[in-house]
């Protein structure tokens, strides 16, 4: 069966995610738009003996059904992905260290069949910098973001009329090294994210133990310096992802060397963060262990809990939000059921999340309890060739 036929099969009423969107904006899931949303789940990987690129599955909210996932679009190491908010155009890093001849990655532009979930390949740019890890496009949808693991860098490209990106507009290069000689020696930009203005980005660089923050001009497509120019974590933390709290009030970073999550009061006109707290993603009372890493983080849309993947614990951290202060409690360490969680997803209702387990090819769909935001494994899971990153697209 193609793609179409086995997603279409289905039969799930599509209702328009503005609702659920004003839904949780108040906080209160409007419980008939979620039951009837459907979305397209994209899996980008790293390409190998079970991967050839990226994968797409149907996702029905009602009832947490994921759908057998179909190659989509065949690529080299496609880690991270990324859509523009009207949800026809798809972006990705390829996650490789050479592109042209020189050391670079790739940045790859895809049109989406809204009917089908497959994906039309539209051009492809050079990351300016090797091992592009991370990918976002602004609020706006004018330009995509990408931030390069080995180079230390992060470049900006403008998207055309037809989905496609241009030339690049603003390349920076980081400089410095931190405390780990063997994994800090130079700079390692691991993210990079937009606050809900689209004014300030925010580049966690695991080489600087910083989180570096930039003016961004979507008109302009440029980044420029803020002041101040970063928040710090601890020496030899190693800052990877980062999180905004739907409440704008405070951002959370996850330091992948240490397993720990720092909290930081975010100060929207100037584009500061402070510290408020910095906590362990491990079990309570539990020892950071060799071969033990975070990988992923998410801020519920409600606002009320934090997600986090622990790699060689194997788990999701939930944390509990204080919504006056930022401040984190733990909840629970939630077996992913794999190997390796390196990337996850949060559909838009709230109501499932979805582990990607990097190291045993495959996910699982978790509920997610609206009181306590504990995660309970649904039964549901697929198949998936080493999957990295999981993008939520609505279907039509």
């Amino acid at each position: 069966m193609n793609l179409h036929r086995r997603l279409r099969s289905l039969s799930i009423r599509f209702i328009s995610p503005a609702l659920i969107a004003i839904a949780l904006a108040t906080g209160i899931p409007d419980k008939a738009a979620a039951a009837g949303a459907e979305y397209y789940v994209y899996f980008g990987t790293y390409t190998g003996k079970k991967s050839k690129g990226i994968y797409a599955s149907r996702f029905d909210v009602a009832t947490g059904k994921l759908a057998s996932p179909e190659l989509v679009a065949e690529t080299t190491s496609p880690s991270f992905l990324a859509a523009n908010p009207k949800g026809t155009f798809l972006y990705a890093v390829n996650e490789i260290g050479e592109y042209g001849g020189k050391k670079a990655g790739a940045v790859s532009a895809y049109a989406i069949d809204r009917a089908t979930g497959k994906l039309t390949a539209l051009n492809q740019q050079s990351s300016g910098g090797a091992a592009p890890c991370h990918i976002i496009t602004d609020k706006a949808g004018k330009n995509v973001l990408v931030a390069n693991y080995s180079g230390g860098s992060v470049s900006v490209y403008p998207i055309r009329k037809d989905g496609s990106l241009a030339e690049v507009s603003s390349f920076i290069q980081h400089t410095g090294s931190s405390v780990n000689n063997s994994r800090q020696e130079s700079p390692h930009a691991h993210g990079i994210y937009l606050d809900a203005a689209n004014r300030y980005a925010f580049v966690p660089d695991l080489g600087l133990d910083k989180v570096l923050i930039y003016r961004f001009d979507a008109g302009k497509g440029t980044l420029t310096a803020n002041e101040p120019a970063f928040g710090a974590v601890a020496p030899g933390a190693g800052p990877r992802h980062f999180a905004l709290h739907p409440g704008g009030e405070f951002a959370y970073v996850i330091n992948e060397m240490v397993c720990t999550l720092t909290t930081f009061r975010y100060d929207a006109k100037r584009g500061a963060l402070t510290e408020i707290q910095t906590l362990s993603t491990l079990s309570p009372g539990e020892d950071f262990k060799p071969g033990y890493s975070t990988a992923e983080l998410f801020a519920h849309p409600n606002g009320k809990f934090l997600y986090g993947s622990n790699r060689g614990h194997d788990t999701i951290v939930v944390f509990s939000v204080n919504e006056k202060t930022g401040e984190l409690a733990h909840v629970q360490n939630a077996s992913t059921l794999g190997k390796t969680p390196r990337g996850f997803g949060i559909d838009p209702s709230g109501r499932w999340l979805l582990a990607g387990n990097q190291n045993s090819d495959n996910v699982f769909v978790f509920s997610i309890d609206p009181k306590t935001g504990r995660l309970t494994p649904s039964g549901q899971s697929i198949e998936v060739g080493a999957p990295v990153s999981v993008l939520f697209v609505p279907a039509k």
